[in-house]
């Protein structure tokens, strides 16, 4: 699978993941083949680009989770939208709490790793999806860090509205895709405005601001190579860190393509300063990253299939391998030293990519009786 600008979606592209309407109702399938009349119809939706499968990449199965997770993603993004937008213009919120609610119930109380697939964003929802995704990921990460139920409630409502500064900034510069250092500057200026509506909305709860500041003054020090300031940390900050920097980098993107999941948990790993152990561990356990029946690979160029996760460092599984098919399990430092998984391969196989109109042509060189083939004009 793979991120596909708008500008450069093609006819004979495959989609990866459904897309729906503001309702949520399914409008077209995964697996469904792009037609030219296809590709200009989703153009009108605004998205910043589509998710497709590889030419040789069969479609992953989906569970009734899964579909259901692309049905809440759609859905509760509207909502936040109009919450957002009530909050800004009429500094009032209506269903806030249910939506607060909903995240709690549906994504804060799993028994199991889940797969977290990246929504489809338009630039005109591309905020409110974020705030959907990050308010999602505190939830799962919040329920394995052991939050307590109003550590939790602020938490998730601290994501949902982190971003309503925002909202504030002119069109060209949310929507610019180029942007630099002094554009993401100018954004994080309107977010900082924001905290001023979410301090004046949430007096009784006030870690709702204090989460999303705190969590911006630490990203930008990760940014900037700066030292994290010596403050005391809300529990809810150290959850929102983790999952506004995994969103931010794995999601569809202006001026990029999104980064590997892997990379990305790399990248967290190796500060721990920034980003707390502790909630890192609890993404690792909430969210399916390195999986059985993933294909993988490792750190000497090898390709292989993992077997079995390991819990105690996701990085070194039980995996097949493919040059000589024997089982390596990772784990044991002594047999298989420093290897480790440094990467997912983007297709399931190794298949070469046919054309079918080729091999059409060639369907009378194909012996009718056993399948033999009895050679063409074209051989040499």
């Amino acid at each position: 699978m793979q991120f596909v600008k708008m500008e450069d979606l093609k006819p004979g592209m495959r989609i990866a993941r459904p897309i729906y309407s503001k309702k949520g109702v399914l409008l077209f399938e995964r697996d469904s083949k792009l037609n030219q009349n296809g590709i200009d119809s989703i153009r009108n939706f605004g998205l910043i680009g589509l998710f497709v499968l590889e030419p040789a990449e069969p479609a992953p199965p989906m569970t009734p989770e899964d579909i259901e997770f692309e049905r809440f993603q759609t859905i509760n993004s509207f909502a936040i939208q109009d919450e957002l937008n009530s909050m800004l213009n009429n500094r009032k919120f209506i269903k806030l709490p249910n939506i607060v609610a909903d995240i709690t119930k549906g994504y804060g109380l799993l028994d199991k790793k889940i797969n977290f697939a990246q929504s489809l964003r338009t630039k005109e929802d591309y905020i409110y999806r974020h705030c959907l995704n990050v308010s999602m990921l505190c939830a799962i990460i919040g329920h394995k860090y052991g939050l307590r139920n109003e550590e939790m409630r602020d938490t998730i409502t601290s994501a949902v509205v982190h971003d309503i500064g925002k909202l504030m900034a002119p069109a060209e510069l949310r929507d610019k895709e180029d942007r630099d250092i002094q554009d993401v500057r100018a954004l994080e200026n309107y977010q900082l405005e924001g905290f001023d509506i979410l301090d004046e909305m949430f007096q009784s709860s006030p870690n709702v601001k204090r989460i999303a500041a705190q969590s911006l003054t630490i990203l930008q020090c990760y940014r900037e190579g700066r030292e994290r300031p010596n403050m005391k940390l809300v529990e809810g900050t150290k959850i929102m860190v983790v999952a506004e920097y995994f969103d931010t980098l794995t999601a569809m993107r202006f001026g990029g393509k999104p980064e590997s999941e892997l990379d990305v948990l790399r990248n967290m790993q190796a500060a721990p300063k920034i980003f707390d152990e502790r909630a890192v561990k609890a993404l690792i356990d909430g969210i399916n990253i390195l999986s059985e029946g993933i294909s993988v690979v490792l750190s000497t160029g090898d390709t292989a299939l993992i077997l079995q996760e390991n819990p105690r460092n996701i990085l070194r599984p039980m995996v097949l391998c493919f040059r000589d098919n024997t089982i390596m399990n990772l784990a044991d430092t002594y047999m298989y030293g420093d290897i480790e998984v440094t990467g997912i391969m983007k297709t399931l196989d190794n298949r070469h990519v046919m054309s079918r109109d080729l091999l059409d042509g060639h369907a009378g060189d194909i012996a009718q009786t056993d399948g033999t083939y009895t050679g063409g004009e074209d051989d040499q």
